[in-house]
């Protein structure tokens, strides 16, 4: 009876052990949330330059025009679009690009929180696309954020929706607003560990439209899926 006992202990105790293992192999939002970041990468909570930040339009200064933004997304191409576990991901297999200082950076993916990570005057919008991209030489990323707000029903939107798990035709130009000339912009990190710092941010200062049942849609999937406000610390933040 007492090795018995003694076999049920031992395999109570490795099953403990192997649920907390499995428990720290992935962040999250609620289960291992930013508060717990720092474990799965120091930069998470040591780092001087994380993102997202609130933006306060009355503190931004003027545009360094060596870092301005030209975009290039208008590519027809197929995607493959995941629920990875933490956002709904957009892959091209052909991406666009973005110029920026005489530097090409290609369209790598999409993904989408339910609400936006950055604020504007403490303004959370109703959701956000964030369009990775990389440099090709020296591999620094730069991305830009397309707000969204509740409006009129966005085609490109019900393409995503209905196309998870599969592959789709797409133009990442499509998920852009009209004005792509005016934007804020920072020297920041990833909003999800590792927390890379060195991320140039371009957030769009025009909100794409997506209809209310676009939005509880997404929402379905992930509805938290952001990181609270990180310090700006002595950053400048950009604006034109």
């Amino acid at each position: 009876m007492k090795k018995i006992l003694l076999t049920l202990s031992v395999v109570a105790l490795l099953s403990v052990m192997a649920m907390a293992s499995e428990d720290k192999s992935d962040w999250g939002y609620s289960h291992n949330g930013p508060a717990h970041w720092d474990e799965f990468s120091k930069a998470c909570s040591s780092g001087n330059a994380q993102s997202p930040i609130n933006i306060i339009p009355g503190k931004t200064v003027s545009m360094n025009h060596q870092f301005e933004l030209h975009m290039s997304e208008n590519i027809h191409t197929t995607a493959k679009v995941i629920d990875n576990g933490h956002s709904i991901k957009v892959t091209p297999k052909v991406g666009g690009n973005v110029e920026l200082n005489g530097e090409i950076f290609n369209l790598l993916q999409f993904h989408f929180h339910g609400k936006s990570e950055h604020t504007v005057d403490g303004k959370r919008y109703d959701m956000v696309a964030h369009l990775v991209h990389q440099n090709i030489k020296t591999k620094q990323l730069a991305v830009v954020a397309v707000f969204f707000e509740e409006g009129e029903n966005n085609a490109i939107l019900d393409n995503i929706l209905g196309g998870i798990g599969k592959n789709i035709r797409i133009d990442p130009q499509d998920i852009l607003p009209d004005d792509i000339a005016h934007y804020y912009h920072y020297i920041g990190s990833l909003t999800t560990p590792p927390c890379s710092e060195n991320v140039q941010w371009y957030l769009l200062k025009m909100p794409a439209k997506a209809s209310k049942d676009q939005i509880e849609a997404f929402r379905k999937y992930y509805v938290d899926n952001e990181r609270p406000v990180q310090e700006i610390h002595n950053r400048s933040i950009e604006s034109n």
